[in-house]
């Protein structure tokens, strides 16, 4: 294959390539940035692109190879990381203006182990500002299209992350996951995107949203890529107290263990009202897919689920409420050049001019439900829904291994689309945020298409057990083919 279409080809596909001296990072590198350069003002899937340190990290692994000193598997393999994780010397501004111009002086932990791996960086990713949207068009800078159609929104809030994957801008990339916001997106451009198990992923270094819903994951052409990166990834950090200190499983090894006699629960709640019939049926398909796989699958119950949207807008906002008071002028970030009369004027003007709509709304939300007089009818009430949410989970999992379900309720919608309407904007996320609440692991793997555009499955597993959810994806995968679709885009 030629160095043009290297661009195209999974992390692990390269490797193999590398590994038997037929091609090398720099090449492989050099194909990711002529792509980036063609597609690029199409995208825009990038806030930030270095392609010289690129080329120098490619070179660096090239000589390691050639000294039989190679790291891994995806030592040499160029990624994207959200500009919402922090990178030492280069700019973090979660697409926002109140972040512009910040330039954080550390990585984050995911960034030094992606690092360690031997990985190329080739910049940062697009992202609805502070991760709070669905669409990416809450960035401050600019808005990312969805390689399978230009007037599509990719989702968000990773729509940078996911947009370029799929449009072979990079070959892997880091995205955040809140509510969806790995996998809506990699639903919506045809990709796979998994959220791990909360803690199992470290956050340091993460520019915080909502504290206890916030996870890093992969962002991949394919699972066996996914199960690489999360590899990378994963494990205790001390510098997260809420990292969980438990083992990481070879999850590489879990992908090729037959899915004879697993068992798929079907979520009810979300396979009825509010989902588009085309989804609907692409995910009926994947069912009977996995069920000539040896998978059981039958229809489960998570009576409280329809209480997630609810749920996670009192909880998520009032979190964000919190960790967003930190933007004040003062010791980083934007301050207002406007003449001010006193600190509390600095203040307000400072964040009236940093935040964009959607952030202030939400933290307003989030001040709101945590006011004296409505806290614990709001944020408390909150609390405990979620508690019955993860309940319920647990009841589902006592007879199944996996919960299956479409990973958003539609395809990708038009740029503009939702954007007077703000209910239906949230509830493109309607599927996936009872995985946040409950704190368990998903994934989305590409399950079809609905007039062009990709429809995503989702998978569910217990707590920890990523091996279950990345061996039924895998087995999917691997009889459905979907992941081998690719967007044609600037030619």
């Amino acid at each position: 294959m030629s160095a043009l279409e290297l661009y195209d080809l999974t992390a692990h596909e390269v490797h193999d390539k590398l590994a038997s001296g037929e091609t090398s990072s720099k090449e492989v590198t050099e194909s990711v940035l002529r792509r980036i350069e063609k597609v690029e003002p199409s995208i825009q899937s990038y806030m930030l692109v270095t392609a010289d340190r690129a080329l120098e990290q490619a070179e660096q692994a090239d000589a390691r190879r050639r000294a039989g000193e190679c790291i891994g598997p995806l030592d040499g393999v160029p990624i994207a990381l959200k500009d919402l994780l922090c990178t030492r010397g280069l700019p973090t501004t979660c697409s926002s203006k109140i972040l512009e111009n910040f330039v954080p002086p550390y990585d984050a932990t995911v960034v030094e182990r992606v690092s360690s791996a031997g990985c190329v960086a080739l910049g940062k990713t697009n992202l609805d500002e502070f991760a709070m949207g669905s669409s990416t068009e809450n960035s401050a800078f600019q808005v990312t299209r969805n390689p399978w159609g230009l007037d599509r929104v990719p989702g968000g809030s990773s729509g940078g992350s996911g947009a370029a994957v799929a449009a072979g801008e990079c070959l892997v990339a880091l995205g955040s996951d809140t509510g969806g916001s790995i996998r809506q997106p990699a639903s919506f451009c045809g990709i796979v995107g998994m959220k791990p198990t909360y803690g199992r992923v470290s956050r340091y270094g993460l520019v915080a949203f909502a504290s206890s819903l916030d996870q890093i994951g992969p962002m991949t052409k394919d699972v066996r890529d996914c199960a690489l990166l999360l590899q990378v990834i994963s494990g205790h950090d001390s510098m997260d107290s809420t990292s969980a200190d438990i083992d990481v499983p070879d999850f590489t090894a879990a992908l090729e263990r037959d899915v004879k006699g697993r068992r798929a629960g079907v979520v009810k709640e979300l396979m009825g009202e509010g989902i588009d019939a085309d989804v609907r049926e692409a995910v009926e398909q994947a069912i009977g897919t996995l069920e000539d796989l040896g998978v059981t699958c039958e229809e489960v119950s998570l009576p409280h689920c329809r209480y997630s949207l609810a749920t996670y807008y009192l909880i998520a906002p009032a979190e964000a409420s919190s960790n967003l008071a930190r933007y004040d002028g003062v010791r980083y970030g934007h301050r207002t050049a406007e003449r001010v009369e006193d600190i509390v004027d600095m203040f307000s003007k400072t964040r009236g001019e940093g935040f964009g709509p959607e952030v202030r709304l939400r933290i307003m939300l989030g001040t709101y439900a945590l006011s004296a007089g409505y806290y614990d009818a709001y944020y408390v009430k909150a609390l405990k829904v979620r508690t019955l949410i993860k309940r319920d989970c647990e009841k589902a999992f006592e007879h199944c291994d996996v919960l299956i379900s479409p990973t958003s309720p539609t395809v990708a919608f038009e740029v503009g689309e939702r954007a007077d309407d703000p209910l239906q904007m949230k509830m493109a996320d309607l599927c996936t945020m009872f995985g946040n609440l409950a704190g368990l692991p998903g994934i989305s793997v590409p399950c079809g298409f609905s007039d062009g555009l990709p429809v995503g499955l989702q998978i569910v597993g217990k707590a920890f057990d990523e091996e279950t959810v990345l061996r039924v994806a895998y087995a999917y995968e691997q009889a459905a083919g979907y992941h081998r679709e690719r967007p044609v885009v600037g030619g």
